[in-house]
């Protein structure tokens, strides 16, 4: 199987380096800058077990040749537009596209471009880029989900599945990745949204008073937007993620508020913006998420 990973950050070029160490066939699609960077320094992986570093294949959207039976999309939503006609010379009759990224406006959109061809993924990975554009592997977490979006996992996503598992990451073939998506925007926006609008982890915001009630509130809001936009809530499943956000002893931050302080672009519209506007259709109240969304905003103009 012919495997495209579009992007060579933190998730891509994790689980992409994890694909090429057992053998797969695997090309990164990748801009000028970082196609340097990798010709020149190899794509070196921090993990806990260690450091290694690979020769990747590389290419550029001028150098693509032929289709690809699997494209991993895990560039951040901000660049998908730019994405998709970098890599719709390499869709095929056979192709199928999986998107790892945050938030569920990207589904749509891929949709409205690619039709079936795309399915539902999701990543669970502590991972950054160190200054030297090096993936570190925070902690031992890297799950990768996946599977049809109307839960029919067909002969195509058994050869998905077939190819992404035992590469040194938890491969999951999902009957219920919709669900699974719309839970992962749950921690993550909620996480996101706490992390930057305090400047803080969720330790430093759960000690300080009136913390907890920030994050509940916050949760409460996201909850409410995403089961009136269709969402069929699992209480075991979201209790759960609340639990785990509302830990003192976990100092948890998003990738969103790392981002910021790094003075990167980030996801603001696509994570809590979105969240708005689906809010809004609804006639769901989400004061908290309005000052977010403000919060984030004032960030991007001043960056």
């Amino acid at each position: 199987m012919r495997i495209l990973v579009v992007g060579a950050g933190a998730t891509g070029g994790y689980f992409g380096a994890r694909l090429a160490q057992t053998g797969r066939d695997v090309t990164f699609l990748v801009r000028e800058r970082r196609f340097q960077q990798l010709q020149q320094n190899g794509l070196a992986l921090n993990t806990p077990e260690g450091r290694t570093v690979l020769t990747p294949q590389l290419a550029q959207a001028s150098t693509l040749s032929g289709h690809f039976d699997l494209i991993i999309i895990t560039v951040k939503s901000f660049a998908l537009e730019q994405a998709m006609n970098d890599i719709a010379p390499a869709v095929g009759p056979e192709t199928l596209l999986l998107p790892v990224l945050n938030g569920m406006r990207h589904i749509d959109t891929l949709q409205a471009r690619f039709g079936d061809k795309v399915i539902g993924g999701l990543c669970k990975i502590h991972a950054t880029l160190n200054e030297n554009g090096e993936v570190m592997q925070m902690s031992p977490l890297h799950t990768l989900n996946y599977g049809a979006l109307d839960g029919n996992n067909d002969a195509r996503l058994q050869r998905v599945d077939a190819a992404l598992r035992g590469a040194q990451f938890d491969a999951v073939l999902s009957g219920n990745i919709i669900s699974e998506l719309w839970e992962k925007w749950l921690l993550l926006s909620t996480l996101g949204a706490v992390c930057c609008l305090t400047r803080g982890d969720t330790r430093q915001v759960l000690t300080s008073d009136g913390g907890e009630a920030l994050l509940q509130g916050i949760f409460a809001e996201v909850l409410a937007v995403i089961a009136a936009d269709g969402y069929p809530q699992r209480p075991a499943v979201t209790a759960k993620i609340f639990e785990t956000l509302n830990n003192p002893d976990a100092a948890m931050t998003s990738s969103m508020y790392r981002d910021l302080l790094q003075g990167y672009a980030i996801e603001a519209d696509q994570i809590i913006g979105d969240l708005l506007a689906r809010g809004a259709r609804h006639a769901v109240a989400t004061p908290l998420l309005n000052a977010v969304y403000v919060n984030l905003q004032m960030y991007l103009q001043t960056r």
